[in-house]
């Protein structure tokens, strides 16, 4: 089984630098460093099929584990195309501020490649292990589909709330976004959680929980909520909308008499 599980994390290792090779080539023709988020949706997608080709564990659950992991990662992969078409985002501009092309590209490319292949990690080994236990299985398929419910939601509600001119600078604070600042991130996690459980059925994947903490890290801190939040803290109305709306995890809005501000949700 270990040289089995090598030969599979060789192969994801493999199919994600593929891609962000081909992210670097990109950067450098437009100077846009944002089709990191596209490649990242796209990434686990090559990975998970990889992984279902090369391993010769149960069939099932390799198969189960390749199509969600494809109809997240392709979804999320198309959504991030549409937002960040011709533009930079302003977190990136910070976080690359004052770097030079190849320092941009290995905090940009090399880190999420590596955070990519880690954070698959219960799809490689899970591609490798034998039958599971399906009642566990359905249980990460059901938190599969409350993140992807949840992500997908999130983000049709804020598109449509930003397409109207009348929102312009108005704080989205309707549908999901009233019940957590950050449904997509959460959404995100509750993915992830959801495709190790899935993995974890069948010994021994359940070894690889550090990747959905990691994943949750990098949502909550590294690069997701935290990150995006310092740049929408000064904003007007923004104060009032988080003292009535959790950060994370959802909830109920607190009562608060204002209801309204001006900010812009990632």
């Amino acid at each position: 089984m270990v040289t089995d599980l090598l030969l599979v994390s060789g192969g994801a290792l493999v199919a994600a630098a593929a891609l962000m090779g081909a992210g670097v080539v990109v950067a450098a023709r437009t100077g846009r460093f944002t089709v990191v988020d596209t490649l990242w949706g796209l990434g686990f997608v090559a990975v998970a099929w990889v992984a279902a080709a090369i391993g010769d564990g149960d069939p099932a659950r390799r198969l189960l584990l390749a199509v969600l992991v494809s109809a997240w990662g392709l979804r999320l992969a198309w959504h991030m195309h549409r937002r960040n078409a011709g533009t930079e985002d302003a977190r990136y501009e910070e976080y690359l501020e004052g770097a030079g092309f190849w320092k941009r590209v290995r905090k940009v490319f090399v880190t999420q490649g590596v955070a990519l292949w880690f954070v698959s990690l219960p799809v490689q080994a899970s591609a490798v292990a034998g039958a599971g236990w399906w009642p566990v299985a359905a249980l990460g398929v059901a938190l599969w589909l409350v993140g992807v419910l949840f992500e997908a939601v999130g983000d049709r509600q804020l598109a449509r709330f930003k397409a109207d001119p009348a929102n312009k600078g108005v704080i989205m604070d309707r549908g999901l976004w009233a019940w957590t600042r950050h449904p997509n991130y959460f959404g995100d996690a509750c993915v992830w959680w959801g495709i190790w459980i899935i993995a974890a059925s069948a010994w021994p994947s359940v070894l690889t929980l550090l990747s959905p903490i990691a994943m949750t890290w990098f949502l909550v801190y590294a690069t997701g909520a935290r990150r995006l939040e310092r740049h929408m803290a000064d904003r007007p109305g923004w104060a009032e909308y988080a003292a009535r709306t959790s950060f994370f995890l959802p909830r109920p809005p607190r009562r608060s008499p204002t209801r309204r501000g001006a900010a812009r949700q990632g």
